[in-house]
């Protein structure tokens, strides 16, 4: 394809709009990499319920920060940020052109928008003491204190609830005022998926995390590390955890997956739509791989020449 060059290519969107199965076209296209991009499928032993690529999908391309910590760690977005950054670097220095792939806004605005994120190291002590109210009480705190922040986080993600809390404790001012830009110096394809018929889809991914396994995957998270891992209270994992303290049928946690997986959707159509310079592609077209490829083919033609 030419001489190389360095650039990066987002492949986001909502949730259930097949970015994996994308990415890993592309990436064998480019004979390149994928970086992961959301914000739970870094964590280990997280597989089902994360919709993390298969190990027969990761096997196929190189992948990266999936599986990169213990589900006991939390990973904050500068931590996410500084690794993603070096791994584009490294593979930039070797002619590679990197895909970012993942739907969670954050990370992926960390490393394309160059964010700068408060250095706040987690707060044992403090986390304690915010432990003992619910993630409902959580994020209503935060909503106060931080609304833009709250906008961007889902009411039932525990994990980024609690630190944007943190930082607001410890710095004194909220996440969203301390945060500030330094935008790479490389070109961005930012290719955005959606679907219209992410309804049905997010239905059929439900049921099949439930044929796969998802109770199962709950139930050893909880004799693992405990029913109170911040993790288990994040979508997919709290409704099951739901049904197996008895407080609803299994049906009825489906039902709640898919209804807040919904929400999420909608939430991230709407963070996605209002960033700039998105290629947007219907993931439902027939010649998805043709047609994305041939975008591909346009950015790199457009920045060599």
């Amino acid at each position: 394809m030419g001489g190389a060059v360095l650039a990066l290519i987002l492949i986001s969107g909502p949730t259930a709009t097949g970015k994996t199965e994308l990415g890993i076209c592309l990436a064998q296209k480019l004979d390149s990499v994928i970086i992961n991009g959301d914000s739970r499928q870094v964590y280990q032993e997280l597989d089902i319920g994360t919709a993390k690529p298969t190990p027969s999908q990761r096997a196929q391309v190189p992948h990266y920060l999936t599986n990169w910590v213990a589900p006991t760690e939390l990973i904050t977005v500068a931590q996410y940020q500084s690794a993603a950054q070096r791994l584009i670097d490294q593979f930039q220095g070797q002619g590679k052109i990197p895909l970012l792939v993942g739907g969670s806004g954050l990370y992926l605005q960390a490393v394309v928008q160059g964010l700068r994120i408060p250095p706040v190291a987690p707060q044992p002590k403090l986390r304690q003491q915010l432990s003992t109210y619910s993630q409902l009480e959580r994020y209503h705190f935060l909503q106060q204190i931080d609304p833009p922040s709250a906008r961007k986080i889902h009411p039932h993600d525990a994990v980024r609830t609690l630190r944007a809390l943190e930082v607001y404790y410890v710095m004194g001012r909220s996440l969203s005022q301390l945060q500030g830009q330094n935008i790479p110096n490389y070109p961005v394809l930012y290719l955005y998926l959606d679907s219209d018929q992410l309804t049905l889809r997010i239905s059929q991914r439900t049921q099949k995390m439930i044929d796969q396994g998802l109770v199962a995957e709950t139930q050893l998270l909880q004799a693992k590390y405990g029913a109170d891992l911040p993790l288990l209270k994040t979508l997919g994992y709290q409704e099951i955890s739901d049904y197996l303290r008895g407080n609803c049928t299994l049906i009825q946690a489906q039902e709640a997956i898919i209804q807040h997986t919904r929400q999420l959707a909608k939430r991230q159509r709407t963070w996605f739509r209002g960033q700039s310079g998105l290629v947007s592609i219907n993931s439902d077209r027939p010649d998805l791989i043709t047609y994305s490829w041939d975008k591909v083919q346009a950015f790199l033609t457009a920045i060599r020449y």
